[in-house]
Order: structure tokens, then C-alpha cells, then sequence
């Protein structure tokens, strides 16, 4: 991650996961991540719906110049981009990664724009909806709203090995020359 609001929000994402591969979407509180909630948004994991945007901060519906929410997100690409972006939310949501996308665009004067994008998956919970949560953040100032994007790069964030607690093993001689470890909690 290059952009430093991407790293901040991966970095409580992450705090937040503890142990598991995901966070809880109730785990995510406004209040630490007060002066990124422009720059968020929610997506519902919901294919038929084309993705649609659950929750948008300010930022992000100024950079596209409109509302976004109940909106499909994957409109906001080329259409030849389409696929690629609904791939990586699919990966994002189902095998729970993380991914970080370079994404340009070109804005309404013609200007070519950078961006981040960082998409975080929550845990499933039964009977409540899939969804995951993202950043979009501009890695230099433009002027304008941004027209179809398109995705440049992308990469998948493998997982931390898991944390587990430290085991205590016993030693046991059974045989001359060999010997048996026992785990005990």
C-alpha cells in the first residue's frame, strides 16, 4: 500500500481481525477512523445487484461527482474493466484477502488521475448479508470529476501466519534413541 490513509485503515482492519481472517462488520467503529470516513464506503456482496454501494463517504461521491449509494460499483469502471473489478470483490469477499488496486481514470477537463483502492472483507455471519468495506484515496491532487476507471494493477495481501498461543511440550523417552513430544495445553 502506498497511500497512507490505505495503510492507516488496513492497520485498524487489522487490529480489529484479531485471530480470525476477517473482522465482524460491527467491529468497525466511525470514531478511530473519524478523518478517513470520507474516503470509505461499503459495498454489499450481492451479485445479482451488480455489488451495490451499502454506505459512501463524502469524498468518494465528490471524486464521481454524484450519490452513490444502492448504486453498482462496478459501473463506476470501463466496460471493459467490468469483470476484472466483480473478480476481485468476489476473491475479496469468498476467499476473504485483501486486495490493493492501482486505478486510473481520466477526469472531465481531461486530466489523467491516480488512485488507490483497498478493498477489506468483514466475516460471514449467517442469516445477515456479505459485505466488505474499502478506501478509495487519490495519490495526487486533480481537479474535476473522475470519468470510468480503470484498473491498472492489483494484488491479492496473503494472511499473516495465524497467531496461535504458544503450546507447551513435554518430552517423553519410549525407546532408546527416540523420542515422543507430547503437546499439552
Amino acid at each position: 500500500m502506498k497511500h497512507p490513509s490505505n495503510r492507516k485503515f488496513f492497520a485498524y482492519w487489522d487490529e480489529k481481525r484479531g485471530y480470525a481472517r476477517a473482522p465482524d462488520r460491527s467491529e468497525i467503529e466511525p470514531g478511530p477512523m473519524r478523518e478517513l470516513l470520507g474516503d470509505i464506503f461499503v459495498l454489499g456482496y450481492d451479485k445479482a445487484a451488480d455489488f451495490p454501494f451499502r454506505v459512501a463517504g463524502t469524498r468518494v461521491c465528490a471524486l464521481l461527482g454524484r450519490d452513490l449509494k444502492n448504486k453498482p460499483f462496478p459501473e463506476l469502471f470501463t466496460l471493459a474493466g467490468r469483470g476484472e473489478i466483480e473478480e476481485i470483490i468476489t476473491v475479496v469477499s469468498e476467499e476473504l484477502l485483501v486486495a490493493v488496486a492501482g486505478i486510473a481514470a481520466h477526469t472531465e477537463f481531461g486530466d489523467k488521475a491516480h488512485l488507490e483502492l483497498l478493498l477489506l472483507p468483514f466475516a460471514a455471519r449467517a442469516h445477515t448479508p456479505i459485505s466488505l468495506t474499502g478506501l478509495l484515496a487519490p495519490m495526487t491532487p486533480f481537479n474535476g470529476r473522475l470519468g470510468p476507471m480503470q484498473v491498472t494493477s492489483y494484488r491479492y495481501l496473503a494472511h499473516q501466519p495465524q497467531r496461535f498461543v504458544p503450546r507447551v511440550m513435554r518430552k517423553l523417552q519410549a525407546a532408546r534413541g527416540l523420542m515422543v513430544y507430547e503437546g499439552v495445553s
